[in-house]
């Protein structure tokens, strides 16, 4: 049976794959690697392989590895600061001798994209590429969690959300539809040397989801369009940092702003306008709605009015 390894297991994608490929009866076929591997005692009571692995650390990688014919990369989260990390780990697996790379990718990696988002990720797909191991890049879309659940209810408590996007649209996706394609590639055959835009079924602006969310939630929010220069202002007073800090987050946002605003400017531009079918292509069903997203935890967001 093909051996998995997964990096950054201890995090919420992680941990979602994880339990998913256990509930397949794949516990011991996991390597699961963490710059904290106590974090992951449940799993190794489960029969996982835990084992210590830091991107910052890369001779703790090849060891992390040994043994996985598969590894599922998941990106780090220093946007802006992660290609060293990712080519530690793209050089430890072909060390290791692994024949597969999948990878979380972004929906849509081009040049002109000016979301700084997309730099790390196209130059790690070009590392993955050049390594000579199959690669499959998952470029999920922009996740209606992180939206909707984190900045989600600082909307509703104030009724305004503040964005520069300019009436741009995007087809959010759940990250556990991510995590479904990536299972469903990492399980199966067939998906080798191949890259899959992951999104939403539906294309839609912020006023749309402004709308979706007061209707739910019972508080009208009034959606304002500023400049770029307004949004930093806006992070800049509510103490985020504009370049990224390891496990940081403020008002719930574990992001920087140089990340967000550049980000804001790709859906104004249209570079984020993609929809694609692969969630259904890859787990056979369709993908989940924002909406649905926003009725599942409709509960918990009314506690912010």
């Amino acid at each position: 049976m093909t051996r998995i390894a997964i990096t950054g297991a201890s995090g919420r994608y992680g941990r979602l794959a994880v339990d998913k490929l256990i509930a397949t009866g794949r516990a011991r076929d996991l390597i699961l690697i963490s710059r904290s591997p106590a974090k992951l005692a449940d799993y190794a009571r489960a029969g996982c392989d835990v084992r210590r692995g830091d991107f910052d650390r890369p001779d703790t990688l090849r060891a992390a590895l040994r043994g996985a014919q598969r590894m599922l990369l998941i990106s780090g989260t220093r946007v802006g600061a992660r290609v060293r990390q990712h080519r530690a780990a793209v050089d430890a697996a072909v060390h290791a001798g692994v024949r597969h790379i999948v990878y979380t990718s972004f929906v849509n990696v081009e040049p002109a994209n000016p979301a700084i988002v997309t730099l790390d990720h196209r130059e790690t797909e070009n590392l993955i590429r050049a390594s000579g191991a199959a690669f499959t890049f998952l470029r999920d879309a922009h996740y209606a969690d992180a939206m909707i659940l984190n900045a989600g209810p600082g909307f509703i408590a104030s009724g305004v959300w503040l964005t520069s996007t300019g009436g741009g649209r995007e087809a959010m996706v759940w990250r556990e539809d991510c995590v479904d394609c990536a299972v469903a590639v990492l399980t199966q055959d067939g998906h080798e040397d191949r890259a899959y835009p992951i999104t939403g079924p539906n294309r839609e602006s912020f006023a749309e989801v402004a709308a979706m969310l007061g209707e739910v939630c019972g508080r009208p929010i009034r959606l304002v369009e500023t400049d770029d220069a307004g949004m930093y202002a806006h992070f800049d007073a509510l103490g985020i940092p504009r370049e990224p800090v390891d496990d940081q987050s403020v008002a719930g946002i574990p992001w920087n702003s140089d990340d967000m605003v550049s980000f804001e400017r790709a859906i104004r531009e249209g570079f984020l306008d993609v929809c694609t079918d692969d969630v259904l292509r890859l787990t056979g069903r369709k993908p989940r709605s924002v909406r649905e997203l926003i009725e599942v935890n409709a509960d918990q967001l009314r506690g912010f009015r």
